[in-house]
């Protein structure tokens, strides 16, 4: 019923144009009915754009509608028209119920926002996001207090402040960590990563303060360290200090005065020899120690420059050919893609193989058919790495917990300090390494370069 309302105010429309243009066609052809003809015919343009504006009622709320979208104005309402009929009823109620689903859903999303910024601002990590031109986006309270600014619009703002940390910011490449300590109470763990939003490349950026946990771990390294230290030195001494006393007892015991002369028995001499050569091993295993504990506190400054690994494997490979062979070795070398390089000091990343390849073949040399692998590639996070796996016996599962503690060795003769290098060499490199081993079957050491 409702939707005939709108075919009869057309039909009613078209009819009177109709009678309209009839009449102008009648009138047209007679000279003293030309103002009349004139008038209908005005009357008749103004009925046709009626029935334009008329039939275009849709076109138009359905524009209305979309703008409201486009606008965020999701307050307008759609029931003006619902007279014409129940289709406009209907149509009305569809516009209204998407308003209100947007209306809704803006609602939410604002709530979410708020939720998410009261999170961002109260977590004890600083959070900092910036776009190319360096505006910042997002900032919360721990950073602000980190930068002592209360404010901060363009990272630009810093320059003056805060000069260091403005060129990290800005330098720092996604994925790298950096450190930079900004005062005696703050050392901040840097890391960033990069999004796109709405075309706009954004940077996003994690402060942590670890000042504590560097403490609790410099404490713990001291502790560990005079462990060390304290172990090793009293190895050492306890000994000489026991022989010394010895020594002294045999001399005041053994010594025969005649005629004035002092005489030693040879069983006297063979036991201070014997007591001197301990004092001496003794001695010289004590300097060994300090010079193993000078070399792990002093690796240079690593001298970066792009190494073909393809070419270092073979160097390696080509140092401990001699022993290979001696020992009934099988080595196989293998290097994907063949132009795989890294940026590395050369000298300090040889001396991390060569300590890691003997170690393999020493490990292989104790089981049937040894073999040796030196392998290079890409990770799944596109980052070069070595792998050097061996047959070998393998490394128990407590052993393998502290193989990379400094002095802590497995071997007889071994200083405890070849991996312990290695690990801070890779550091220094901001790479890795790390150990994966199965008793009785397999070792692998992997290298991996940033």
């Amino acid at each position: 019923m409702g939707f005939n309302r709108f075919r009869i105010g057309v039909f009613i429309r078209v009819i009177l144009l109709g009678l309209c243009v009839s009449g102008v066609a009648l009138l047209i052809n007679d000279p003293s009915k030309i103002v009349s003809a004139i008038i209908l015919i005005g009357i008749s343009i103004l009925i046709l754009v009626e029935i334009f504006r008329y039939v275009e009622k849709t076109n138009r709320k359905l524009t209305r509608f979309l703008e409201s979208v486009r606008y965020s104005d999701f307050i307008s309402g759609f029931t003006s028209d619902n007279k014409l009929g129940q289709s406009f009823a209907d149509l009305n109620q569809a516009f209204n119920a998407v308003l209100e689903a947007f209306r809704v859903a803006r609602g939410e999303k604002e709530e979410h926002w708020q939720y998410l910024n009261t999170v961002v601002q109260h977590v004890t990590t600083g959070l900092l996001s910036f776009d190319e031109e360096g505006n910042v986006e997002l900032i919360n309270a721990r950073t602000k207090h980190f930068f002592g600014s209360p404010q901060l619009r363009n990272i630009e703002e810093l320059k003056d402040k805060q000069p260091e940390l403005h060129r990290m910011l800005v330098n720092l490449k996604p994925g790298i960590n950096r450190m930079l300590r900004l005062n005696s109470n703050v050392h901040l763990a840097v890391h960033a990563t990069e999004l796109k939003l709405r075309g706009k490349i954004y940077k996003l950026v994690s402060l942590q303060n670890i000042q504590s946990e560097l403490q609790q771990k410099e404490v713990e390294a001291w502790q560990n360290l005079t462990r060390v230290l304290r172990h090793e030195i009293m190895n050492s001494i306890t000994p000489i200090s026991s022989l010394t006393s010895t020594l002294n007892e045999i001399l005041v015991e053994d010594l025969v005065r005649r005629n004035n002369k002092i005489e030693i028995l040879e069983e006297t001499i063979d036991d201070l020899e014997e007591g001197l050569n301990t004092i001496k091993s003794r001695s010289t295993g004590l300097i060994r120690f300090v010079e193993a504990y000078r070399d792990y506190t002093t690796i240079p400054i690593p001298k970066l420059k792009k190494i073909l690994l393809h070419e270092l494997l073979e160097q390696i490979a080509s140092l401990h050919r001699a022993e290979i062979r001696k020992g009934n070795i099988e080595l196989t070398m293998e290097v994907k893609p063949e132009d795989l390089f890294i940026f590395a000091d050369e000298e300090l990343i040889q001396m991390v193989l060569i300590n890691l390849v003997k170690n393999s073949i020493e490990a292989a040399g104790k089981v049937k058919n040894p073999r040796i692998s030196l392998k290079g590639s890409v990770d799944f996070e596109l980052k070069a790495t070595i792998e050097i796996t061996d047959n070998g016996e393998g490394i128990i599962p407590e052993a393998l917990e502290r193989i990379f503690v400094p002095f802590y060795t497995t071997k007889k003769a071994g200083s405890g300090i070849g991996l312990a290098l290695s690990r801070q060499i890779m550091q220094l490199h901001n790479g890795t390494i790390s150990v994966e081993s199965t008793p009785g079957s397999r070792t692998t050491f992997t290298l991996r370069f940033n």
